[in-house]
């Protein structure tokens, strides 16, 4: 099993996206901080994910897909586009994957490749905030997009829709 955080905008989606990936054993859902100036903790999620299911290069575009992966975001704020490593041999990795998906975007991507430096899970409440009550209006409008994106672009390592939602893996 290997670990992988990412951020980019609200963890409520980004939960909800890496939870419906096969491959995917568990999303915890809460604030990641990494080195100064991206110190401050940000919403963000810690997918842990079998990568003989999985490839981390796949995960990387999915994360990059269903987020502003382009929008300008502040080092020190609540949202940042970014990914966190957990292994010396991540980052190398991720920034040539990087590389490679530059051209598929129309704007520079701001993600940063960043090493994990701390975790504080969300409050009990919003964890597994999708899987809980997918009718929720938040849910259809702004994670419900991200799941059909990826249904349509990703359709050999999602879920069945169904039990995306039922067996959501999260923090036992």
């Amino acid at each position: 099993m290997e670990k992988i955080g990412f951020g980019g905008g609200c963890h409520w989606c980004t939960e909800g996206v890496f939870q419906a990936i096969r491959g995917v054993q568990q999303v915890d859902q809460g604030f990641i901080r990494s080195d100064a100036p991206s110190d401050t903790w940000a919403e963000a999620v810690v997918v842990h994910f079998d990568p003989e299911a999985i490839e981390l290069a796949t995960l990387l575009e999915i994360h990059l897909r269903t987020h502003s992966a382009t929008k300008t975001f502040e080092p020190g704020g609540k949202y940042r586009s970014a990914v966190y490593t957990f292994e010396d041999g991540q980052a190398p990795q991720l920034r040539d994957v990087l590389a490679s998906l530059r051209g598929s975007f129309e704007k520079p991507l701001s993600t940063a490749v960043l090493p994990f430096r701390g975790f504080k899970p969300s409050d009990a409440r919003y964890q597994n905030y999708y899987a809980t009550d997918p009718e929720r209006p938040f849910c259809r409008r702004y994670i419900d997009p991200k799941l059909d994106y990826i249904r349509a672009n990703f359709a050999k390592v999602v879920l069945p829709a169904r039990a995306a939602a039922r067996d959501a893996p999260s923090t036992p």
